[in-house]
């Protein structure tokens, strides 16, 4: 078998694997996270969260596809072995820019959640003004 699609054929088994593996982490321990952001609307929290894993499985798995090809042609088992490295380095990169990005969005709207609650409401009228 050509050593490029043995390489190939690596590179396409750990970035799944590594985007599975990512976005249940993330889905697992953001669902506390996002119900705080969603001032503890457990079904919307949820239902966000599901679309979340939706999106990243996308973005990710598209990514992967296209970066699967390459012009080289891989020689020897040095080459399989550079090649997957620069690869899933690169999806590795793409994964926790994507998260960090989430977690950025995410955190501004906890943050203005929480300056809404922090407000005092007004003070209530205390006398009548005459006209």
């Amino acid at each position: 078998m050509d050593r490029t699609v043995i390489a190939y054929v690596i590179y396409l088994l750990v970035s799944i694997a590594l985007t599975i593996w990512v976005a249940r982490t993330l889905s697992r321990n953001g669902r506390i996270f996002l119900a705080d952001v969603l001032k503890g609307n457990e079904k919307l929290a949820e239902a966000v969260n599901h679309l979340l894993v939706v999106g990243f499985y996308l973005v990710n798995l598209g990514f992967v596809a296209l970066y699967l090809s390459g012009d080289e042609t891989i020689e020897d088992t040095r080459g399989i072995f550079e090649a997957l490295s620069t690869k899933i380095g690169v999806v590795l990169l793409v994964l926790g820019v994507m998260h960090l990005g989430n977690v950025y969005v995410l955190n501004r709207i906890r943050r203005r959640g929480m300056l809404e609650r922090e407000q005092v409401p007004p003070v209530a009228p205390q006398d009548w003004v005459g006209a």
